[in-house]
């Protein structure tokens, strides 16, 4: 209420009491299994296979889930949450020092556990803006951990320091920005250290050493690599071919460095790989060679050594100091204990063992498995096509526990049957042996399909068919709406070539009455789902929860109700406070009305909106309690048609 306090006119924003109720979405999908890569125990959403197969990796013929997922985004899904499960999986690491003295400046660890993590390398240089203080980092994945390895993704990060304090700081710079690594400070490392360059790094060369170089001819030294024999690199004369020049500086000597060790082996039938040799200078006293070459181990080094002779060219470069060799990359997880140089090489990355019961559901305090749903704001749909892969015990755990789940999270569980079952009878032994899993919130699919596996030369592979009615539901709610059945001749089984039994009317007319919805295959249409039931769908129980799109509608309508009328909570608890209820929830439902959701011919035979004194009475307002009665119609599907043909008798 505007306070008046002057003769005038007085200008204030009444409330309409409107508070729009927007429905939830219906078809967002979770799957929790083994993955070959990614965030452990963490919701991770996506949008599509791309977002899959870099999170991921997409798919693996260990992981049932995988083609569940490329399913279900076949079909119509647009948005998945998935969650990684990984027992025993190890994540590849190692350590990188500063040389000569072997003190640890950074600890590289694979972003994620898995033997993914054994293609990662790491490469170093000095090439800043500060070469004897700062240094630059890339990690390269690669397809694989052989010399021939193709690169795969790179990223760079440039002019970092171990100073705590610069804004620069490699830990903080990485670790906020990669996808491919965590890193760490080593252990008692100093902000003036840093990771050695990799590749062979010399010592320190000073302006005396140089000068024992100048104006010497045919200056001699051996250069070999990994197992290659050495061969002889000979220095220019300099005097010779650059009259009158001093090469007192590294920057100049660099390039006849190099042009020694490219030549080193010239006129063999087969040429060294040292032909791609690069010398770089590292800091303002070192040189680095780095071999260029493909086809080698980013273990290998590149060896320098005297002549003989009282030769000391390879001495006089800086490279006498064994301490100072370091590999030609650095791998990450390559071996239990291996080291070269500036690199010690953690465990090896590893997937761990096959993920079992406890695995999925996780631990609720530790928002692990299952239970990292709880950090998602919304999920409608839970798919596990892993479960039927464990004994019938951890089988029947694994599916309770994600029944409770999903109740509690008003989402709907899709179960799937084991791969052994391919008879009639076999689903319905089954689904006896399971009956504790009937429960509204959930729907059995019968059999499973099949499709063409990429992984296995496009072999066809029996997948379970909960990734493929996720689709489903999805598409259909898109195109139809959540009330829709997701069946009939529109519920195509996209990307299915066969399901592992073809069912015929007969067997159908068998499961359908205990609730096994079935996928059959039609001619001209092919594959569809044929049936609509919830587990509580049989009939002898006569639930009102006997179909999926009533099930379904009513926990949209539940979980959207719940969202929108959160402005009710501490509101005067009276008349205006109910009529703004009655505005707000009848005008949603009027709204699914006019868009088909309900039965009846008015919005007064299709739902009811209930909340004033009768159901709100005295005893409750003085608990602080508003009571708000809503009703629907729902459409049942038509699950039978009956066409009675008669003839006409007479003359009409």
């Amino acid at each position: 209420m505007v306070q008046v306090t002057y003769p005038g006119v007085y200008i204030q924003e009444v409330s309409s009491g409107v508070h729009t109720i927007t429905s939830v979405g219906t078809s967002i999908t979770a799957f929790i299994d083994f993955f070959r890569e990614g965030p452990t125990d963490q919701a991770v959403e996506i949008f599509g296979m791309a977002d899959f197969q870099r999170i991921f990796g997409g798919l693996d013929d260990r992981s049932d889930a995988s083609y569940a997922i490329a399913q279900y985004f076949l079909n119509g899904g647009s948005s998945a949450y998935v969650i990684r499960v990984a027992s025993g999986a190890v994540a590849a690491s190692a350590v990188l020092h500063q040389m000569p003295t072997p003190n640890e400046a950074l600890v590289v660890r694979a972003a994620s556990a898995g033997a993914w993590g054994n293609n990662l390398r790491v490469q170093v240089d000095h090439a800043t803006t500060s070469p004897d203080t700062r240094f630059n980092l890339s990690i390269t994945r690669y397809d694989g951990t052989t010399a021939t390895a193709k690169p795969l993704a790179t990223e760079r990060y440039l002019n970092l320091t171990m100073d705590l304090a610069d804004p620069r700081y490699a830990v903080k710079v990485i670790n906020d920005s990669s996808r491919l690594v965590i890193v760490a400070p080593g252990a008692g490392v100093l902000a003036t250290e840093r990771p050695s360059a990799n590749g062979t790094s010399g010592g320190a060369i000073t302006v005396a050493n140089l000068g024992l170089l100048n104006g010497l001819s045919g200056k001699k030294f051996k250069v070999a690599l990994g197992a290659l024999p050495a061969r002889d690199a000979i220095l220019a004369d300099w005097a010779a071919e650059v009259p009158a020049k001093t090469v007192d500086t590294l920057v100049k000597l660099r390039g006849y460095i190099e042009q020694a060790i490219r030549s080193s082996g010239a006129g063999l039938d087969v040429p060294l790989p040292l032909q791609g040799a690069v010398v770089e200078v590292v800091g303002s006293n070192r040189l680095r060679v780095l071999t260029g070459a493909a086809g080698y181990s980013p273990m290998e080094r590149v060896t320098l050594s005297n002549f003989g002779g009282g030769d000391t060219t390879a001495a006089t470069l800086g490279f006498d100091a064994a301490a100072t060799v370091n590999v030609q990359e650095y791998p990450l997880g390559s071996g239990a204990s291996a080291s070269a140089g500036a690199l010690v090489i953690g465990p090896p990355g590893t997937d761990g063992g096959l993920i079992g019961g406890n695995d999925i559901l996780g631990n609720p305090a530790l928002f692990t498995g299952l239970y990292a749903l709880d950090r998602v704001d919304l999920f409608n749909i839970l798919c596990i096509p892993h479960a039927v892969a464990l004994d019938d015990t951890a089988t029947s755990k694994v599916y309770s526990d994600a029944l409770a789940f999903c109740e509690l999270k008003r989402a709907f569980l899709l179960i799937d049957v084991p791969a052994t079952i391919d008879t009639v009878q076999e689903a319905k032994d089954w689904l006896d042996a399971h009956a504790t899993l009937r429960h509204r919130n959930a729907a059995l699919y019968f059999p499973r399909t099949q499709v063409p596996d990429p992984v296995n030369d496009f072999r066809l592979r029996s997948v379970a068919a909960s990734g493929t009615m996720a689709g489903i539901f999805a598409r259909t709610d898109n195109q139809r709406g959540v009330w829709k059945a997701p069946a009939g001749v529109e519920a195509v089984l996209n990307g299915v070539v066969q399901l592992d039994i073809r069912l015929t009317d007969a067997e159908n007319g068998v499961l359908n009455p205990l609730a096994i919805n079935c996928l059959r295959t039609f001619p001209v249409y092919g594959g569809v789902a044929w049936g609509a039931r919830t587990l509580v769908g049989a009939d002898q129980l006569a639930s009102e929860w006997k179909y999926v799109p009533i099930r379904r509608l009513a926990l949209m309508l539940e979980e959207s109700l719940f969202r929108g009328t959160k402005w009710v909570v501490f509101e005067p608890n009276d008349e205006p406070l109910w009529a703004k209820v009655r505005l707000n929830v009848g005008a949603y439902m009027n709204s699914l009305f006019r868009q088909g959701a309900f039965q009846g011919a008015t919005p007064k035979e299709a739902f009811f909106v209930k909340c004033d004194a009768e159901t709100t009475t005295e005893d409750d307002r003085n608990k602080g309690i508003v009571n708000i009665q809503v009703g629907f119609a729902p459409l049942k599907p038509a699950e039978f048609v009956v066409i009675s043909i008669q003839q006409i008798a007479g003359d009409l």
